[in-house]
């Protein structure tokens, strides 16, 4: 007698799309929306009170990228951009795209020596900056290493990125006149070079790119304490902009609301990118996170979708004056970069009259978007998963050990091919090799259930990487910094759960004997070190690590016991997609 019982379902599958795939540069792509949108509303920057329609936009877009030409820009030369959102931000990223520039998104946040490692592990050769963030000095940092552009007196003085030839400052021209040292010149006065070079200039370097050529580089933290750089093509980044405006069902009349920083993925790719790709409006409430700003955005540009990561919808929908804005114009968005609570979704739906709003889930390797659900999935779904595998990418979920596809039901890493998949760590062979396999999967590092209808949740990490409010940190990174400290033996970080940030970070260390070093000393001297996103909240001192018999260390130990002692027990049993 034969078991009918049928063999359980692999853990593999498919994204189908009745679509073609968009086989155009990203620069040709946003010409195409210009053609069919000229005088419709693209970019709104509320702080600094500029309107730009798809044709006002993309006139200044051409006159930027003309600028940087006049600059020498050749295809293939990095730019990078240090700044907090603002219309300047979206406009150099399409200008570096139509020249085949390769953008470099740099974090607001760092400090000086981080800053140093992206320009010159990624040989940026021209930087559009802003003066400072909050309490950072910006030209302060940079004339500590590239002093050289900032003194004739310094020309004889080795520049510790010497690649850096150019500096270019956001501001109003008239504030900034007289005032930069050196070299150093206003955005405005990068778009008057673009004035003075011929258009056709513009359009013969444009017909020369192709869409599988680099044009990205986005830095995540890295184990091994240094950051390393997802490059990203045209192919890449249009893709999956446009897989995300499918999940989220933007269209023409779409105005997208983006409080997360353009550095980082999500705000750059899936949400205004996403916005521009269908022909909608991206409207950007602040320079950086302001749930009021944002709250004051919804209302007065009556925006249709709002993206970011838990910690902010948890803020706007505190905010004491929330029933005071208008935000009946609110239907859809996005919530992403940190595990996202159940009752937090529901919350957003209701209250937000966010009825429409999904969950996207990726990594910046993959461009970044692997999964999503879509307005099509029950609230529950969308509340419950981070969806299926979008349109023409691949997903399977493999065991660890052994590397063979799991059945469904069953954890494994998650892993992914297609599309999205980077061309790889900038000038990082090995890296790549570590996490693209011969076959050309992405291994994530994330662990995940897949159900029987493809959907699939997010069940841990195969590392110990932390995701506090959307920010991708690494242990390893503090732990390496943690060694330059005088006093400090040895550092251990670890993730501990937080209603707000879905994790925050705490950090045990053993000091030297006879050292008087205390907690607050150390967030001091961290402080200078890291982004400020990366200074552990909670520090212990300790005599030492729990351990197991063979001498390795236990992280989840100490979890468990900063758990009991904070009184963390309920935060660590939300449930999460």
């Amino acid at each position: 007698m034969t078991n009918s019982k049928q063999a359980p379902l692999p853990s593999y599958d498919h994204g189908p799309s009745a679509e073609r795939l968009l086989g155009s540069t990203l620069g040709d792509h946003f010409s195409q929306m210009v053609q069919q949108r000229g005088s419709a509303d693209a970019l709104i920057d509320v702080a600094q009170k500029k309107r730009y329609s798809y044709s006002t936009m993309k006139a200044e877009v051409d006159r930027a990228a003309r600028g940087l030409l006049s600059m020498g820009i050749e295809k293939g030369d990095r730019v990078g951009i240090w700044s907090t959102n603002n219309a300047e931000w979206l406009i150099s990223m399409l200008a570096i795209w139509s020249i085949g520039g390769i953008l470099v998104n740099i974090n607001p946040s760092y400090k000086t020596q981080e800053l140093e490692y992206v320009l010159k592990q990624s040989g940026v050769k021209l930087l559009i900056t802003v003066p400072g963030h909050r309490t950072s000095d910006y030209l302060k940092m940079l004339r500590e290493i590239a002093h050289q552009l900032f003194s004739a007196d310094s020309v004889n003085d080795p520049s510790e990125v010497p690649e850096l030839q150019s500096i270019f400052v956001i501001g109003n021209q008239k504030d900034l006149e007289g005032k930069l040292p050196g070299s150093l010149k206003s955005f405005d006065a990068l778009l008057e070079m673009g004035d003075a070079l011929a258009e056709h200039k513009l359009e013969e370097r444009m017909t020369r790119l192709q869409f599988d050529e680099p044009i990205n580089i986005q830095y995540t933290s890295g184990t091994t304490g240094f950051p390393k750089g997802v490059t990203l093509s045209h192919h890449n980044l249009l893709n999956n902009s446009w897989a995300a405006a499918q999940a989220m069902g933007l269209d023409e009349n779409t105005r997208f609301c983006v409080p997360m920083p353009f550095y980082h993925c999500g705000g750059m790719v899936s949400s205004a990118m996403a916005a521009l790709s269908v022909g909608g409006a991206t409207i950007i409430p602040s320079p950086f996170y302001d749930e009021e700003a944002v709250l004051q955005a919804l209302s007065s540009e009556k925006c249709t979708h709002l993206s970011g990561v838990p910690t902010m919808f948890i803020g706007e929908l505190e905010h004491p004056e929330f029933e005071k804005f208008d935000l009946s114009n609110l239907k859809g968005g996005f919530m992403a970069g940190a595990p996202c609570p159940v009752q937090l979704m529901r919350k957003v739906a209701d209250k937000m009259h966010m009825n429409d709003v999904v969950i996207l889930y990726g990594l910046t390797e993959a461009s970044p978007l692997i999964t999503a659900t879509t307005i099509s999935d029950s609230l529950e779904l969308r509340a419950t998963t981070v969806g299926k595998i979008i349109p023409a990418l691949e997903l399977k979920l493999i065991d660890a050990i052994t590397g063979e596809i799991v059945p469904r039901g069953v954890q494994g890493e998650l892993c992914t091919r297609g599309h999205g998949v980077m061309l790889g760590y900038w000038n990082n062979p090995n890296a790549t090799a570590e996490c693209i396999d011969s076959a050309r999967w992405l291994h994530s590092g994330d662990l995940a259930v897949m159900n029987e209808d493809g959907y699939v949740n997010i069940t841990g990490r195969k590392k110990d990487m932390i995701i506090r409010g959307g920010e991708n940190i690494y242990p390893r990174e503090i732990e390496e910094v943690m060694h330059g400290h005088p006093d400090v033996v040895q550092a251990q970080v670890f993730g501990i759960p937080d209603e707000k940030l879905g994790e925050d970070i705490a950090m045990w260390i053993m000091i030297k004997p006879g050292s008087e070093t205390k907690c607050e000393c150390i967030k001091e001297w961290l402080r200078e070190r890291v982004a400020y996103f990366k200074v552990p909240k909670h520090i212990r001192i300790v005599k030492e690590f729990p351990m197991t018999v063979t001498g390795k260390i236990q992280k989840f130990v100490m979890r468990k016991n900063m758990i009991a002692e904070l009184g963390l027990d309920e935060a660590a049993q939300i449930q999460t997609a």
